[in-house]
């Protein structure tokens, strides 16, 4: 027998066996591959990093799941780039919308799809989400979700402590009452804020929403767009006049800066230079790595003459919606990532770092005292929508409101500079309000 070819065919097979091998391995290397997931975001710097340690470490801990974050400046930016991806596959898997945007399952681009139905087809465990289905942020009539209600916030007024203290107010919390707040704001103007006293970057919403709100009244008719049938309208009537007449007062008198934007109203609020700011939670988690910024949180003022106690503001912000036409694979890969950011620690972290509202339950309640010392009235703000919200708070949908939205803004900015009365406005305002809701988009 000749062994010297017995060995030498041993050695061809074991060659051949390794060969076929190793290229099987090469030819199939996406079975190895992590499934990647596109998140685009518009967040402000200090979110972003949270969001960004949050991604990173989530990253770590699997090896099946990669998720990528991009930036945008603004939520058109993201829009205006999602309009320009003409195939499925280019499309990120999920991208931050403002509420705003998409006010009903019809008004949905068709790029997205619900968030109900991900996570129909993968559900995400344990998880009892802080909002109540009754309210419309990022929900359907039905009350289902149509995004993940993950950037949620709400307008609160912002005090700078050591400016009461300079004034020698005390009490050093700003009153909720505008009249009472009225007076305070002219001590604080003449004793150290005169460049200064109250800023916002919410016209919109502290002057027309919330005012509704706050006050315990409908924003619109028709129980604020939510009922079955007919349009609602606006009715800015005298407590809307009243109001804006009074701001535009406090313009002239300088003892309120007009509404300022592209984050100027909040940078000059960090650095020290204004007593009062009305701006939406999500800043929260900014100003409190400020050290040298000391503040609390106050709810919006109201007035006592229409409602013994206020009521809670409409929520408003951001979620993560899905996208259309994505593979089994991908829509797996991103409802995993968002069953990770809906875990009781990383859900509480992001609420304690960011200002937006509770993702969950167990994020509220996982919270203790500590977290909410020196921070005024953050934790009852926050305590109310546990509760049942009331047909005045828990939303509105209104058709176009984004382009109404632009032009109450617009509005209310011609109105405090002086340039129009505030009875004019209003009433030009609602005008053309009806006739936007009416015309295509």
């Amino acid at each position: 027998m000749n062994l010297n070819w017995i060995q030498a065919a041993s050695s061809h097979g074991r060659r051949l066996a390794w060969g076929a091998a190793g290229a099987i391995l090469l030819s199939c290397p996406a079975a190895y591959a992590a499934t990647e997931v596109q998140v685009w975001h518009f967040l402000n710097p200090h979110n972003r990093d949270a969001f960004e340690k949050l991604v990173k470490n989530f990253n770590k801990s699997q090896d099946d799941v990669k998720v990528k974050l991009k930036a945008f400046d603004t939520n058109a930016d993201i829009e205006t780039a999602m309009a320009g991806i003409k195939s499925a596959d280019q499309r990120p898997q999920l991208i931050q919308l403002d509420d705003e945007r998409v006010r009903t399952e019809a008004d949905m681009p068709k790029y997205l799809q619900p968030m109900y139905v991900l996570l129909g087809r993968h559900p995400i465990k344990n998880v009892k989400w802080f909002l109540s289905d009754k309210n419309t942020f990022v929900r359907d009539s039905k009350g289902r979700l149509l995004a993940f209600p993950y950037m949620a916030d709400v307008p609160v007024m912002y005090y700078n402590i050591d400016a009461f203290k300079k004034a020698g107010l005390n009490p050093t919390v700003p009153d909720r009452a505008w009249s009472g707040l009225q007076a305070q704001l002219v001590t604080m103007a003449n004793n150290g804020s005169r460049r200064c006293p109250l800023t916002s970057d919410q016209s919109v919403s502290v002057n027309l929403e919330n005012l509704a709100a706050v006050n315990n009244q409908l924003y619109a008719s028709n129980g604020n767009g939510l009922a079955a049938k007919g349009k609602p309208a606006f009715s800015f009537d005298v407590v809307y006049i009243r109001h804006l007449s009074l701001m535009i007062s406090w313009v002239r008198s300088e003892i309120m800066v007009k509404p300022e934007f592209s984050g100027q109203a909040t940078k000059r609020f960090a650095n020290n230079e204004c007593a009062v700011l009305t701006s939406t939670s999500s800043n929260l988690g900014w100003f409190k790595d400020i050290r040298n910024l000391n503040f609390a949180v106050s709810g919006l003022p109201y007035y006592p003459e229409v409602t013994a106690k206020p009521g809670a503001p409409f929520v408003s912000g951001a979620g993560l919606w899905a996208t259309a036409g994505q593979s089994k694979a991908a829509e797996s890969a991103s409802a995993r990532f968002l069953e990770y950011l809906a875990q009781p620690d990383n859900a509480t972290h992001w609420y304690q770092q960011t200002g937006f509202l509770p993702l969950t339950e167990q994020a509220f309640s996982n919270t203790g005292s500590a977290y909410y010392k020196n921070l005024g009235d953050w934790q009852s703000l926050v305590a109310v929508y546990t509760k049942p919200i009331n047909e005045n708070s828990r939303g509105f949908r209104i058709d176009n409101y984004p382009r109404i939205r632009a032009m109450f803004r617009d509005t209310l900015d011609e109105a405090l500079a002086g340039n129009k009365p505030a009875v004019t406005a209003l009433k030009a305002a609602a005008t053309e309000a009806t006739k936007l809701m009416q015309s295509k988009k």
